[in-house]
């Protein structure tokens, strides 16, 4: 089967979750090649990429490929594209990754999607437009196919693969090298999971009416041991920080349990949260939007509902 690229995303070593979906959105139609950029590879990353069905793993270590801006990555995708011939190239659709995919693009001059959910056989890529209402399918027509995904949009599913190791000899360029990166700040890890990746996800909307009133939503959150999301209007609002943002012009989640707290259901924010295993909306309106999408919905006050819900969950601890 012909070989499709899958660029790693990592931090402090550490395989993202991301590149687990994309391995196996890979797996599903060619033979997954993980590419490591940057410092930092080590026998438990090799050991995560071959679990998830990386069948060869190209190594390009160098300081500079993560001391510039996006630009080395995307030379060196170039260069694979050029000497290996892949069948398509897949990356994380983050702010980064549809950068390094617009780049790529010129570069191979081939066509290029962002913001796919999906693929299927010869690379046809479903997207989710107009804020969810719409969902469309699209086909690169010309060069290496080069599809970013968004996060959470793929389950990830163990394989194991040989992960065979190549080094590849690769320096940047000169051109790649006119942004550099002088300064980083490591953001402290709070003791909340992260949003993207967590396992439980609490939510709340508009109905919380306040940013001091997030302190419940927060509060049933730590109670469960889940991520903090927030809907557009909210953050809009300023009640909570953007970053939290869950949707279709925010982050997209794919938890075991979503709770949804005083948010109505917009289209755009449940594109964002609807591939949840089981969902759980909480609003006073009976005709908002979400309880269509809700697994259990509960009609009622979220200043009520919820305290007493974070209450009954620590007194079963």
């Amino acid at each position: 089967m012909s070989e499709i690229l899958v660029l790693v995303e990592h931090v402090d070593g550490e395989v993202k979750k991301v590149t687990l979906e994309l391995l196996t959105l890979a797996r599903s139609l060619g033979t997954p090649a993980a590419v490591w950029a940057g410092p930092g590879y080590s026998g438990d990353a090799k050991a995560r990429l071959a679990e998830y069905g990386a069948e060869k793993i190209y190594l390009a270590s160098g300081d500079d490929l993560v001391g510039y801006v996006v630009a080395p990555k995307a030379e060196l995708l170039a260069t694979l594209v050029a000497e290996k011939s892949p069948a398509a190239v897949l990356v994380a659709a983050t702010a980064e990754g549809k950068e390094i995919a617009g780049r790529l693009a010129i570069k191979t001059d081939s066509g290029v999607i962002t913001d796919a959910v999906g693929l299927a056989d010869g690379f046809v890529a479903d997207q989710s437009i107009f804020g969810g209402g719409v969902n469309v399918r699209s086909r690169v027509t010309k060069g290496t196919p080069i599809v970013a995904v968004r996060p959470n949009s793929t389950a990830p599913e163990a394989s194991s693969a040989a992960a065979t190791e190549e080094e590849v000899g690769f320096t940047v360029s000169d051109a790649a090298k006119g942004a550099k990166i002088v300064e980083r700040v490591k953001q402290e890890k709070g003791a909340r999971p992260e949003l993207t990746e967590a396992a439980i996800v609490v939510s709340g909307g508009r109905g919380v009416g306040s940013a001091d009133n997030f302190a419940i939503i927060e509060k049933l959150a730590d109670s469960l041991g889940a991520a903090v999301g927030a809907s557009r209007a909210a953050t809009d609002a300023g009640w909570y920080p953007h970053q939290f943002q869950v949707g279709q012009t925010g982050k997209t989640v794919s938890p075991q349990l979503y709770i949804a707290a005083g948010i109505s259901g917009a289209i755009q924010h449940r594109a964002g949260m609807q591939t949840a295993k089981t969902i759980v909306a909480i609003n006073k309106d009976s005709e908002a939007p979400i309880f269509e999408l809700a697994d259990f919905g509960v009609v009622g006050d979220l200043f009520q509902v919820v305290p007493q819900l974070a209450d009954e969950v620590e007194k079963r601890k």
